[in-house]
């Protein structure tokens, strides 16, 4: 078995590994078998026995040992189940969910295609089918796997807090993987932890590696998360796979702790000599400790150590929200969908990544959450919206917001139901939409052009409602003249994906609307500026030195150097940065 390492600003933890295939969820294969890890069925009753003797005796052994500091429950939940176990489960929380029968089959709008269900017996997980599936099925089986593996480590944490009620536990997600609903399972956690692996031939990996920390702070409420894992080198999953080059692992770990993670830990601590894992790195490696990713690490946990006692606790404050929900990404992820390029998790990387460009940080946050306190709220693609969510987005503008609103939103309700008009009403009359009268997907590379921009994946044939300006309108093709950018007063509604550029450029026009600033200004393109608590964290996510404008006068807890005026960064550099006051005279009597 691999070993664990953990480099805490705060506490320190254990790292583990990369996720599994998350399309068995959408189409399921074959009956896998034994032969590689996670192989367990979460709605076993023999295997859930079993999980809590193994707990029970883990906790009682190392209650007491000194060395103890959180309990890390499995590892990234990602298995899948549709046996016989799994439908007598998913019949139960069908029951709970639905009630009676009836529900369930106007739910799930079973009078299409015959498929009434008379008895519960009758109804099974959505298997393998010689066409489509019923969404509404399918949708309701992705909550399902959720809760039940959910229950699984719930189960396994209140035995290890009968023994340690004072240390927390944890487990840790597999960013933008699907099966699990992270803000379900952020709520039953004492810690947020999150195992994150960009990609070091991608020039987008500090975008992610800077989603990836939004995200799991705002999953966490705010308060600190923890990298559970991160390769110190190369994976072994990619297909072709990348060390890191000189200084990009110190780059990623501390831009980690700038947006607000409290320790950063590694998969794995010696690297496997035998197994299926033995080409992904480890902190010592084949080369031990002479190679240069050991001694990198090393000079990382310098790092930490010199920021800890400035950082520990800190929080990261921003006036932009991004909205996300595993609920809506499930939903729109079906078979019969207009488009298989519409994909939610690359649509708020796009739109994330248009932020971090414009210098403009931001979290994350439910529909349904306190959005009042933002300046900003930016919403990508939410197929799927509630009448809660939608109220709230009504009451957010109403009460002064400014709201940014992707394409194909608040298509259908909770039940995957589409809404007349093609659009939520609520939703129409807040974006200046009379009706949606059809939709166009683009093919892969395809572009229409919007005047100013060019619009990708995606466009649609609106008519807008009186009132409303178009700030943006297609030219040529079936769609000239119609809106692409429609603007309704402190609500803007995009219908196309703009290329890169222009979405930063229409992000940052809402921004400085809003009164929304970057932390600092004249900063070069490939330089993030963060703040967390007191400090300033500057990081250079280029290769040439640059040179930052920097206002004021500051001490680089990271080399305990004062600068003023202007800061040099070279090759992935990274700067801590608190005010230092000007020096004063000592008087002398």
């Amino acid at each position: 078995m691999g070993g664990e390492v953990g480099l805490g600003v705060g506490q320190v933890g254990g790292g583990a590994r990369v996720g599994a295939d998350e399309e068995l969820l959408v189409r399921p294969a074959a009956q896998l078998r034994w032969g590689s890890r996670q192989h367990f069925s979460h709605s076993s009753e023999v295997y859930r026995r079993y999980a809590a003797a193994i707990t029970e005796d883990l906790a009682a052994r190392y209650a007491r040992h000194p060395a103890l500091t959180m309990w890390h429950i499995n590892n990234e939940y990602c298995t899948h189940d549709w046996g016989d176990q799994a439908a007598r489960t998913f019949r139960r929380w069908l029951r709970d969910r639905h009630g009676t029968l009836d529900a369930l089959n106007t739910a799930w709008g079973t009078d299409f295609w015959g498929q009434r269900y008379g008895d519960w017996g009758e109804v099974l997980p959505p298997r393998r089918a010689h066409y489509l599936r019923n969404a509404a099925h399918v949708l309701d089986f992705r909550r399902y796997t959720s809760d039940l593996l959910l229950e699984c480590y719930r189960a396994e944490r209140d035995i290890v807090r009968r023994h340690t009620p004072h240390l927390p536990a944890t487990t840790n997600f597999m960013p933008f993987w699907s099966g699990q609903d992270g803000w379900a399972w952020a709520a039953e956690e004492d810690v947020v932890s999150v195992g994150v692996y960009p990609d070091p031939r991608d020039p987008g990996g500090g975008r992610y590696n800077a989603m990836i920390g939004d995200l799991s702070r705002s999953e966490a409420g705010g308060p600190p998360w923890m990298g559970m894992e991160q390769a110190a080198g190369a994976v072994d999953w990619r297909g072709v796979d990348h060390p890191k080059p000189y200084g990009l692992d110190r780059l990623w770990a501390l831009q980690s702790v700038a947006h607000g993670a409290d320790a950063v830990c590694y998969f794995q601590w010696r690297q496997s000599c035998q197994g299926a894992e033995k080409f992904h790195s480890g902190t010592l490696g084949h080369a031990d400790e002479r190679g240069r990713v050991f001694r990198e690490t090393v000079r990382i946990g310098e790092d930490l150590a010199r920021l800890g006692p400035r950082v520990a606790g800190g929080r990261v404050t921003t006036d932009v929200v991004v909205l996300h929900d595993r609920d809506s990404w499930w939903a729109g992820d079906q078979e019969g969908a207009l488009s298989r390029h519409v994909d939610q998790a690359g649509i708020v990387r796009a739109w994330h990544g248009a932020l971090f460009d414009a210098h403009l940080p931001a979290s994350f946050a439910h529909p349904h959450h306190d959005l009042t306190g933002h300046r900003l709220v930016v919403v990508p693609h939410l197929y799927l919206l509630d009448d809660t969510a939608i109220d709230n987005l009504v009451a957010y503008v109403r009460g002064g917001g400014t709201l940014v609103c992707g394409f194909l939103t608040g298509v259908a309700d909770r039940d995957d139901r589409v809404s007349p008009g093609g659009l939520d009403a609520q939703l129409r009359t807040l974006l200046g939409i009379d009706r949606v009268r059809e939709w166009w997907p683009l093919y892969d590379g395809e572009h229409v052009d919007c005047g100013a921009f060019r619009g990708t994946l995606w466009s649609e044939e609106l008519a807008p409602a009186d009132g409303a300006e178009i700030e943006a309108a297609y030219r040529g093709g079936e769609l000239d003249g119609l809106p692409a950018v429609l603007r309704n007063g402190r609500a803007r509604y995009l219908s196309p994906l703009p290329e890169p550029a222009a979405l930063r450029g229409l992000l940052a026009t809402a921004a400085r609307e809003a009164g929304v600033r970057p932390v600092l200004d004249a900063l070069p393109a490939d330089v993030e500026a963060v703040r967390r608590g007191e400090l300033l964290f500057l990081l250079h996510h280029g290769t040439a030195p640059v040179t930052v404008p920097l206002p004021g006068r500051h001490r680089d807890l990271l080399t305990d150097t004062v600068v003023e005026g202007t800061l040099k960064l070279d090759r992935y550099g990274v700067a801590g940065l608190e005010e230092h006051a000007a020096d004063v005279p000592e008087e002398h009597p």
